[in-house]
């Protein structure tokens, strides 16, 4: 028994010390991405909008960023959550906006808050989809006017332009892999043996 507790306690100081590594290429290759990502929205949107406007630049892009450039291995960075956490999270908000416009913290609350469980039902759970949905309410009067466009864009346009960027920066070089294949624990579990 004191054996298997030891060996249980070396292995837990091995995976803490690897995983507090400063692994000074993956910052790099996150950088790169995460710059190159927003920048493409960023661009897209000066040049076809003032800069006041920000149609394109959402909020949730910024946390979506940390997921698919910085940890491309958890299943919540995933494609079909990146994309489909965002895309039901714009429809509830839109929708839950319009059938509630006047109360705001009643919308929003409702938004969120729907948008959550659908995202579990759906398998699609993206945290930054929360932020989408509230968007949607919270957001100026330009994208509320937007209505159910808000789903295509900014919304849908920004994540496939995230989603097309992660999938060229974090496949450049042979340690990273996106989308991360479907047994991503056990890849993380040979990676610390």
């Amino acid at each position: 028994m004191r054996k298997q507790l030891k060996r249980h306690l070396r292995k837990a100081r091995v995976i803490y010390y690897k995983e507090t590594l400063i692994d000074y290429r993956e910052q790099l290759w996150t950088f790169l991405g995460s710059f190159c990502g927003i920048g493409l929205i960023g661009l897209l949107n000066s040049q076809y909008f003032s800069a006041s406007d920000n149609l394109f630049l959402i909020g949730s892009f910024g946390a979506s960023s940390v997921l698919v450039y910085g940890i491309i291995n958890s299943p919540l960075a995933q494609p079909r959550n990146l994309i489909g956490g965002h895309v039901i999270c714009a429809l509830v908000g839109v929708a839950i906006h319009r059938l509630i416009p006047h109360e705001l913290w009643l919308s929003s609350a409702l938004s969120v808050s729907l948008s959550i469980v659908l995202m579990q039902v759906t398998k699609t759970l993206h945290p930054p989809g929360g932020a989408t949905a509230l968007i949607a309410n919270i957001g100026s009067e330009k994208i509320q006017q937007l209505g159910f466009f808000y789903v295509l864009n900014p919304v849908l346009s920004g994540v496939l332009i995230l989603l097309l960027v992660a999938m060229l920066f974090n496949n450049l070089t042979s340690h990273r892999n996106y989308p991360a294949n479907k047994n991503w624990y056990k890849v993380w579990q040979r990676r610390y043996r």
